[in-house]
Formats: C-alpha cells, sequence, structure tokens
C-alpha cells in the first residue's frame, strides 16, 4: 500500500478542526522523509505483528487517501469500530481467542447500530458480550447526541418552526444532502409523549372558576380528513394561580365527548368548583349540568354580545346596541343588571323585536358573574382569558397545517399547554380568593 506523507497529518486536521494544511515541502525532503516514514511503518508493524494493510488504521488512511473528505464517514467507522473492539478486549479481560485466568466473560459478535452525526448516517459495529452489561463508551455518548438531535427536532417543531426551516438548520449542522420529513419530525416528537401523558393524567385539586371552550383542528382520520374538536379547561385554584387542567382531541364537541372530559377531571381530582365559564354550545351544557349539577354557570358575556348583533337589521345602530349591552354588564350587581335589560327590552320591542325576542332569553344567562367578589368580576365574567390561549395555540400550530392522526395533535397541543401550566404556576395569583 502506498503512503502519502501527509496523509496522517490530513487525518489529525480533520478530526480536530486545525485550521489548515501543513505546508508542502520541497520534493527532495518530502522523499527522504517518506522514506523514513514507510521504514517505521514496517518496524511498528513487526513489532505488533498485524499486518500492515489490515490494520484499521491504515484502513482509514486508506479511505481518506482515495476518497478525501468524502471518505471522513467511512474512516470514523473503522476508528470507531476498533475502538469498540478494544474496550471489549478491556472489559473481557482477554483479548479474542486468549486463555486468560482473568477472563471475566466471552465476546459474542456485534450487531449493527445507524448513528446520525455530523458526517451523515453512519453504520458501527457494536461489540456484545454473552452476559450483556457492555456498552462502547463511544457509541454512548453518539446515542446521546442522536437523543439530543432528536428532542431538539421535537423541541422547533413544538415552538412553531416549519419543516422548511429545520432542514436548513440540520443542512448547516451536518451537511447540505441532509433531508427530513413531516413524518420524521413528528415520529421525534413521539419522545415526548412519556412526560405529556404523565401532565395530563397529573392528581387536580380544588379549583373554585373553571373556564371552558373548545376549538378545531385539522387532522387525518381512517383515510380522511376531518375537523376535530380540541377541548380545553382552564381554571383558578384556591390559592389564586390559573392552571390548565386538562386537554382532550375528541371528533366534535358532541355531548359524549364533553362528558367523557369532565369525567376525567373528576377522576383525577378536581373538586371545589363553585362557578363555571363557557359558550352556549349544546354538547357542553347537557354535560355540565349532567356532571355539575347545582353549580352556578356564566355564559360568556362577550359571545352574548357578539350574538346580539346578529339580530340589529341596521348598521348604523349596531353601535348603540352594543353600548346599551356593555352598560347592562357593567352593572353594579344583578338587580341593576335587570333592571337596565328591562328599560333595553322596552326599547328594542319597538325598534328591535326579534332582538328583543333573544335577549330576554339569552342576557340573563351572563347574569351569573354577580355573585362573585366584585375583585374576580372582570376576569371571570367571559372566557377571554381560554379565547386568547387558543389563539396561541393556532398561531403555534399553523404550521402543522394537516395533522397525521389525532394523537400527534393532542401531542402537539399537550406540549404548549404544559408549557403555559408552567408558566402560570410559577407567576403571581391571578384571583386573591380569601375573602
Amino acid at each position: 500500500m502506498k503512503l502519502n506523507l501527509f496523509g496522517s497529518f490530513w487525518f489529525w486536521d480533520f478530526f480536530n478542526q486545525a485550521p489548515a494544511r501543513p505546508p508542502e515541502a520541497p520534493l527532495g525532503d518530502r522523499l527522504a522523509i517518506l522514506d523514513r516514514h514507510k521504514k517505521n511503518v514496517f518496524h511498528m508493524a513487526q513489532r505488533t505483528q498485524l499486518d500492515d494493510s489490515s490494520h484499521p488504521l491504515h484502513e482509514a488512511y486508506a479511505c481518506l487517501l482515495a476518497n478525501g473528505l468524502d471518505g471522513a464517514g467511512e474512516a470514523l467507522r473503522i476508528l470507531v469500530n476498533e475502538a469498540s473492539r478494544i474496550e471489549r478486549a478491556q472489559h473481557l479481560q482477554a483479548t479474542p481467542y486468549e486463555r486468560s485466568a482473568q477472563r471475566v466473560d466471552y465476546a459474542n459478535g456485534y450487531k449493527n447500530k445507524t448513528v446520525l452525526t455530523r458526517l451523515g448516517e453512519v453504520t458501527f459495529e457494536v461489540p456484545q458480550v454473552r452476559s450483556g452489561g457492555f456498552y462502547p463508551s463511544a457509541l454512548e455518548r453518539g446515542s446521546r447526541s442522536e437523543q439530543a438531535m432528536n428532542l431538539a427536532l421535537a423541541e422547533m417543531y413544538v415552538q412553531g418552526v416549519s419543516t422548511r426551516k429545520v432542514i436548513e438548520v440540520l443542512q448547516k449542522l451536518v451537511g447540505p444532502e441532509v433531508s427530513i420529513s413531516s413524518t420524521q419530525i413528528s415520529r421525534c416528537t413521539a419522545l415526548l409523549d412519556t412526560g405529556l401523558q404523565a401532565w395530563r393524567n397529573r392528581p387536580l385539586d380544588e379549583t373554585p372558576y373553571v373556564i371552558l371552550d373548545a376549538r378545531y383542528e385539522r387532522v387525518r382520520e381512517a383515510g380522511r380528513v376531518v375537523d376535530c374538536a380540541v377541548l380545553v379547561a382552564i381554571g383558578v385554584t384556591a390559592s389564586g394561580h390559573r392552571r390548565v387542567l386538562g386537554v382532550s382531541v375528541a371528533l366534535s364537541e358532541a355531548e359524549v365527548h364533553w362528558r367523557a372530559f369532565l369525567d376525567s377531571l373528576i377522576e383525577r381530582g378536581l373538586r371545589g368548583v363553585k362557578f363555571i365559564a363557557s359558550d352556549d354550545h349544546a354538547g357542553l351544557k347537557a354535560a355540565r349540568k349532567a356532571l355539575f349539577p347545582g353549580v352556578p354557570w356564566q355564559r360568556c358575556q362577550f359571545h352574548l354580545q357578539h350574538n346580539a348583533q346578529g339580530y340589529v337589521s341596521r348598521l348604523d345602530q349596531r353601535t348603540p346596541v352594543a353600548r346599551q349591552i356593555r352598560a347592562i354588564f357593567n352593572a353594579s350587581d344583578a338587580n341593576e343588571a335587570q333592571r337596565l335589560l328591562n328599560v333595553a327590552l322596552k326599547n328594542w320591542q319597538v325598534s328591535h323585536p326579534q332582538l328583543a325576542t333573544w335577549a330576554e332569553k339569552n342576557l340573563a344567562e351572563g347574569f351569573a358573574v354577580f355573585d362573585l367578589p366584585e375583585a374576580h368580576r372582570v376576569r371571570m365574567r367571559t372566557t377571554n382569558g381560554l379565547e386568547r390561549l387558543n389563539k396561541e395555540l393556532k398561531r403555534r400550530t399553523r404550521v402543522a397545517t394537516l395533522f397525521p392522526n389525532p394523537d400527534s395533535c393532542l401531542r402537539l397541543i399537550s406540549a404548549l399547554l404544559s408549557e403555559q401550566d408552567e408558566e402560570w404556576m410559577t407567576a403571581k395569583i391571578y384571583l386573591t380568593m380569601k375573602s
């Protein structure tokens, strides 16, 4: 095998990131040094009783000399494999086929392991021992790096980074030929499942105020694309902190799905509920009445005011009507609110009869908040806090466009909500609950 004088220097430069190749020596000096280098290799081979052409170090040299930097991955594979074999021999306290009283176990072949490195994917031969308990330290470090990269991909996905941007980052880290699909990124996020499931099933405690709402995400289910309901519950605990109580992904907002979701909250320890705020969805209303009978219900005042606009035919009258409804909701107590509503109804029966009929039946459902302490009313009279959270979820999930299955949707939503829950629990109290 022909040896290039500077092959070893190139090998050292590459793996230690030296700034540059050593300068060329004069031709006569290079030939003289090359001759001495060949003699040294010959004597080393004689001392180690190894054939020069079969030594792993020389194989790595040959790979680099033949392929340049394109052979760096193969050179790395050769050297790590040899280092792993040497480490196994040290673990066994005996070389292959050696009879030794100090031997603690026997070699048991190899298993392949593919690792994504900065040189691309490299498949290593992992030495095995009969009794187990041995793993090469070099590949353990590689495993941690691989896991770190997968977790980084998961984190980028959770933070709303698009697949295209993820690929750009990887190309800078690993190389221009790397590619990764949306499915691979979703697979990486499966690493989060264990922790997220534990968070979704964590015990709950006394929670006087509960707010419920739902939003929709496009999900592929049974070969077709459907809009799945993301059911979310937040609350204010006895300590005055906000918390994300739970989340579920269901096929719709039907009563059966809301009931199953609320049942799961109760099973986890939700108790002491004194007030529930939500929108007027039929399935949610039925489930709430079945599982929390007698608990005061506050219909979101913001949605009530928005819905009222649909019963005002003239555009120039919508602002005065909205002003009247705000005055009702801003009343000092329930009696004053009812008085203002009665006055408004008399006026609307003449100018907006459809609005009067609707308001008489519905607006009073926004009065439950008057039974709360005055300092709590502004924050509990609407579901706006949860609406803002849902808008943030929408912004972060927009990059997904279409979830491949309900589990992937639940995974991402859970990750985002768990972060918000942690932030709320470490922040200042939301409401002072002590009377």
